[in-house]
């Protein structure tokens, strides 16, 4: 039987702000929850005006960090506590939305424990620790200002225990948001770096999920027509920036598409290994997939892996199939299962060229030493990684370990 959790409400035209928070009129207090850069911009500020003309009364908590951290969390749901909204809203990339979720649950349900939250599971459908409804306190309504994390249509919130520098990723289908606002004007002045990782990190949501182990026909097609998109469109929106509106329009509207995919089918050994190289060394999330992604997409293809997930859409290892669809429909050529499969990784080569995006954790700045010294706890921390469960081909440590040294030197050696 596949199943298909259906997104938020969605508003994805241009200039769709005042309209979407029309919506939210008759309701008393708003909490806005953000990051300082966007507050210097003014951004969240204009979302507080608009709701004051809606007779709502609103305050804005702009402490989260690029990693959301469980003291700053804490922080917000203080807030939350005393000034009791019935409104919360993430404004900004991944870190204030993931920020804003977990402070959502906090603030409904004080008594749970974030150590339960982050238990590990086989089916989100079916785990040890039962997440508690959301959304009887509080409307929670997302609003991406970055195109890549897909955070405002996802279960999912990746954060990091500060005590102990564990980055978590947090899923559950009650953290998804309410309402969701993807409106391509919050996204025109991006940075050009902020383009190229956040573009990537949604080109990988959208591969992985193709050969996620719980695909289905449902999240195959988001998956498919995000990637096209993306190739399409990503190289002009980071080159041209504002000056092509449409590419930013496109590329935004991917990456909720991309998020929606993976909402249902998951992720991969790309993203644990991510997570674990991202926190280790500072490294932004789209940069650590995009330094990873070839690699893995080679270790998935080949047809005989030790050790297979049990999932029930996934009855024997296709992976190669998967990954020479969507190459067709990139266009990539004609040619066999394998031969399409390096044409995607080829062409994901080609992209980030195009962005500038390094192609070896080397030539990103991790110091050799520092790596190798780190590699082992870092591979058996990928290993334990929500992500790795519906990977296409169940890692070794060992491979983990390989393969986390293919992209620290960008060699293509077999794993």
């Amino acid at each position: 039987m596949l199943w298909f959790r259906i997104p938020p409400k969605i508003f994805f035209k241009a200039d769709c702000m005042s309209l979407a928070l029309e919506e939210l009129r008759g309701r008393k207090r708003a909490f806005i929850v953000t990051d300082a850069p966007l507050f210097n911009l003014g951004l969240p500020e204009k979302v507080a005006d608009t709701l004051k003309h809606l007779d709502i009364e609103p305050e804005i908590f702009f402490e989260v960090l690029p990693d959301p951290d469980l003291t700053t969390i804490h922080k917000g749901v203080d807030r939350m506590r005393s000034f009791q909204p019935d409104i919360i809203i993430g404004v900004g990339g991944g870190s204030p939305m993931d920020a804003a979720k977990i402070m959502w649950l906090l603030y409904e349900h004080p008594n749970v424990r974030f150590q339960d939250l982050a238990l590990r599971f086989m089916d989100i459908e079916k785990r040890v620790f039962k997440f508690p409804k959301l959304g009887e306190k509080a409307l929670f309504v997302a609003i991406p200002t970055t195109s890549g994390t897909g955070s405002e249509v996802t279960p999912f919130a990746v954060v990091t225990d500060d005590a102990t520098g564990q980055k978590y990723p947090i899923a559950d289908y009650e953290l998804t948001p309410n309402m969701a606002i993807v409106d391509p004007a919050l996204v025109m002045t991006m940075p050009k770096k902020l383009t190229a990782y956040s573009g990537i990190d949604a080109l990988v949501h959208a591969i992985e999920a193709i050969a996620s182990v719980a695909a289905t026909d449902y999240t195959n097609a988001l998956a498919m027509e995000a990637a096209r998109i993306l190739c399409k469109y990503l190289p002009s929106a980071y080159t041209n920036g504002e000056h092509d509106a449409k590419a930013r329009e496109k590329v935004h509207n991917a990456a909720t598409l991309a998020g929606m995919s993976f909402a249902n089918a998951f992720l991969g050994l790309c993203h644990s290994m991510a997570h674990k190289l991202g926190a280790e060394y500072h490294l932004p999330h789209g940069l650590a997939n995009a330094l990873l992604m070839e690699h893995i997409i080679r270790f998935n293809a080949t047809e005989a892996p030790r050790k297979q997930a049990a999932f029930p859409q996934y009855g024997y290892p296709n992976a190669t199939f998967r990954y020479a669809r969507m190459a067709h429909v990139l266009g990539l050529g004609e040619g066999s299962d394998a031969e399409m499969t390096e044409r995607l990784i080829d062409a994901f080569h080609e992209l980030c060229t195009k962005l500038e995006i390094p192609h070896s954790i080397k030539d990103a700045g991790v110091d050799e030493k520092k790596f190798f010294a780190n590699l082992d706890r870092l591979s058996e921390e990928a290993f334990d990684d929500q992500c790795t469960g519906t990977n296409p081909r169940y890692p070794l440590i060992s491979e983990i370990k390989q393969l986390y040294t293919n992209a620290y030197y960008g060699e293509n050696k077999m794993v």
